[in-house]
C-alpha cells in the first residue's frame, strides 16, 4: 500500500500523528508500525518523551524570541511578526498535550484538542504568509487595519480548519474518516503553499531592496530544516524507529527541525529589520567616537574645549585645538563680538 492523495492510511502507518487515532474505518483509527517507547510517570503512560523535551525547549526559545521581537520598538512589522510566534507557542502547547497522552485518546475532548492543534497549524502558516507582504508596504505596519486584518483572517483560517477537522472526525455530512480529503488538502497542500509564498516573497524582497544577500542564507536554512523535518516524519519515521530500537522516531527529529526552522525565520527577520536609535527605548547605551580632529579654522573649533569638558565622561574626546587661546576658547570670539556689536 503506497501513498495516496487524500488518504492518511500510509502516512499514519509510518509516523505517529495526533489525528491518526481519529481517522480510518476502525474505532481505534490508524496505528504506526513503529513508534517511540513510552515511559510511566505515576501510573500514567507518557508517549513521545524525547519529543516532549524538545517541545519544552521550544517553549522557552519562543518566549526569548517574543521578548526580542517586542524589544525592537521601531522595527518594521514588529507587532505582526510577534503574532506568528504567539501562534507557534500555542501550537507547541497543543502538540505537547495531544501527542504525549496527557489528554487520553479515549477522552471525549481529545478530538477537539486535535482540531485546535490542526487549526493553529494552518493559522500560523497563514499569519507567516501575511508577514511576507509587510515589506512591500501594502499597508502601514502596526496600524489597526493591519493588525485586525492579521487577527481576523488568522481566526477565520483557524475556524475553517477546526470545522473541517471536527466534521471529519464525527463524519458530518459528506466528510469521511476513511477518506479525509478536506483535512488532507488543508494540512498537506494549503499549509506548505503559504510557507512557499512567504519564502518567494522574501527572496524577491531581499534581491530587489537590500544591498546584501546574507539574509537569504537564513531563509534558506529555514526552508531546508522544514523540508528535512517533513521528509523524516512522513517517509522515514518507521525506518528510524526500527534502527534506533524504539528510543525515538521521526516525530522527535521533525520537532527539532520545526524549531530550527522557526528560529531561522526569527534570525532572518532580525537581520532585515533595523531599529531607529533616535526612537529606541530600553536599549544599551551607545559609545560614540570622534575619529577626526577638529580644524582650527572651523567656526565651531573655539567651543571644542568646552564641549570636551562637558561630555568627556561619555567617551567622546576632542583634540586641544584651541590651546593658543589659553584654554578659554570662547574668550577671543566673545571679545570680537563685543567690538563688532557695541551695546546700545
Amino acid at each position: 500500500m503506497g501513498y495516496r492523495f487524500g488518504y492518511y492510511d500510509k502516512i499514519c502507518t509510518v509516523v505517529q500523528m495526533a489525528a491518526c487515532p481519529l481517522l480510518g474505518d476502525s474505532d481505534i483509527g490508524y496505528e504506526p508500525t513503529c513508534y517511540a517507547r513510552n515511559i510511566e510517570v505515576r501510573n500514567s503512560l507518557i508517549f513521545q518523551a524525547a519529543s516532549l523535551i524538545i517541545d519544552i525547549i521550544a517553549l522557552f526559545m519562543t518566549v526569548i524570541m517574543i521578548f526580542h521581537v517586542r524589544s525592537k520598538y521601531t522595527a518594521v512589522g514588529r507587532k505582526e511578526m510577534v503574532m506568528f510566534f504567539y501562534l507557534y507557542f500555542i501550537l507547541t502547547v497543543l502538540d505537547f498535550l495531544t501527542i504525549s497522552g496527557i489528554i487520553p485518546i479515549s477522552s471525549v475532548v481529545y478530538p477537539y484538542f486535535v482540531a485546535a492543534y490542526l487549526g493553529s497549524t494552518s493559522a500560523m502558516c497563514w499569519c507567516l504568509m501575511l508577514n511576507g507582504f509587510i515589506g512591500y508596504q501594502w499597508t502601514e505596519d502596526g496600524t489597526a487595519l493591519t493588525l485586525w486584518t492579521f487577527r481576523l483572517t488568522s481566526l477565520l483560517i483557524f475556524g475553517l480548519m477546526f470545522f473541517i477537522s471536527i466534521a471529519t472526525f464525527k463524519e458530518v455530512g459528506a466528510f469521511s474518516k476513511s477518506h479525509p480529503i478536506g483535512l488532507f488538502v488543508m494540512y498537506f497542500i494549503f499549509n506548505p503553499l503559504c510557507l512557499f509564498v512567504y519564502v518567494v516573497l522574501q527572496i524577491i524582497l531581499v534581491v530587489n531592496t537590500l544591498d546584501e544577500y546574507w539574509p537569504l542564507g537564513n531563509i534558506s536554512f529555514a526552508l531546508v530544516f522544514f523540508i528535512i523535518g517533513q521528509v523524516i516524519q512522513i517517509f522515514l519515521s518507521d525506518k528510524i524507529c526500527t534502527a534506533i530500537k524504539h528510543y525515538v522516531d521521526g516525530v522527535f527529529f521533525g520537532t527539532i527541525c520545526t524549531l530550527l526552522s522557526v528560529m531561522m525565520i526569527y534570525k532572518y527577520w532580525d537581520s532585515i529589520t533595523k531599529e531607529d536609535l533616535e526612537f529606541s527605548v530600553g536599549g544599551k547605551g551607545n559609545v560614540w567616537e570622534v575619529k577626526e580632529l577638529l580644524n582650527e579654522d572651523d567656526e565651531f573649533a573655539p567651543y571644542a574645549g568646552q564641549a570636551a569638558n562637558t561630555v568627556g565622561h561619555a567617551g567622546v574626546s576632542f583634540a586641544n585645538t584651541n590651546s593658543h587661546y589659553g584654554g578659554q576658547g570662547y574668550a577671543p570670539q566673545q571679545q570680537q563680538q563685543q567690538q563688532a556689536y557695541p551695546p546700545y
